[in-house]
């Protein structure tokens, strides 16, 4: 793992995520001292690039912060348990790994063919925010990254008929817990690249990852496309996003059009 480690270009591409992951946190503010954060690990090479980056600020902020690494175990069949204890015990990072048999669920819920994703993640997410109470954590940190942010956009505004995405910080629903996402300016191609030269022990998803119909897969191919005949295209759409005109929409809950009369006689006047 150390010849991983020091392979030429590791520190020119780390440099550039870690860079992204500062921007975001002079943004939205995501790590505050006295925080607790919990830092969900699924064993793939998004969650193991935040947890890299999340260590990487915890030093620089003279560990003002507590970090505890959460893992769901959903019991998908081979599933390689013993891979994140080992990984950090190694690192001497704190964590817990909580077991819940999802997969079942899910795969007794959901047709063959249809996406799983949804009823996954709703179950999953449930389950973590609970971890998180339990645990003392007051904030959760996701490993989205940039394409992710950008997919559920076109997702929402083709199928759902919405304008969401995936903010760099949110307070869920139910008031609970603040959700962070870290990697959210950071490009999926850096950290495929990343990822690679860290010699991460990657964990593959036996559910979502396994479907090859689903519509944001549908979304990324079209997003890759773009990206091929406009270059940049993606970091000007990310742009787009935190450049927002309410008035120049049609959400009259975000926008008081009713008032647009007394709005130009003010100005008149």
């Amino acid at each position: 793992m150390e010849k991983a480690i020091n392979t030429p270009g590791i520190e020119q591409i780390g440099k550039k995520i870690r860079k992204s992951v500062w921007d975001a946190q002079e943004q939205f503010t995501l790590a505050e001292p006295g925080d607790k954060i919990m830092v969900c690990l699924s064993g793939g090479k998004d969650s193991y690039t935040m947890l890299d980056m999340m260590l990487h600020m915890q030093k620089a902020m003279q560990h003002s912060f507590e970090i505890i690494a959460v893992n769901l175990d959903q019991k998908q069949p081979d599933f390689p348990e013993q891979i994140l204890p080992e990984y950090l015990s190694a690192l001497n990072v704190p964590f817990r790994i909580y077991e819940r048999d999802t997969y079942s669920i899910v795969t007794e819920k959901i047709a063959p063919g249809k996406t799983m994703c949804s009823l996954c993640s709703r179950l999953r997410r449930g389950i973590l925010y609970d971890a998180a109470e339990e645990l003392g954590c007051n904030k959760l940190a996701l490993g989205h990254h940039r394409e992710d942010i950008l997919e559920t956009f076109f997702l929402n505004l083709f199928f759902a008929g919405k304008l969401e995405a995936m903010p760099a910080k949110f307070r869920t629903d139910d008031g609970r817990h603040v959700v962070i996402r870290p990697l959210a300016f950071a490009k999926e191609a850096d950290i495929s690249v990343y990822a690679s030269l860290r010699n991460f022990p990657i964990i593959p998803c036996n559910l979502c990852g396994s479907q090859e119909n689903m519509q944001r897969k549908v979304i990324k191919e079209m997003m890759i496309q773009w990206e091929t005949q406009y270059p940049n295209r993606k970091e000007i759409m990310m742009t787009a996003l935190s450049k927002v005109h309410p008035s120049h929409l049609f959400d009259p809950k975000i926008y008081d059009f009713e008032a647009l009369q007394d709005l130009l006689v003010k100005a008149e006047s």
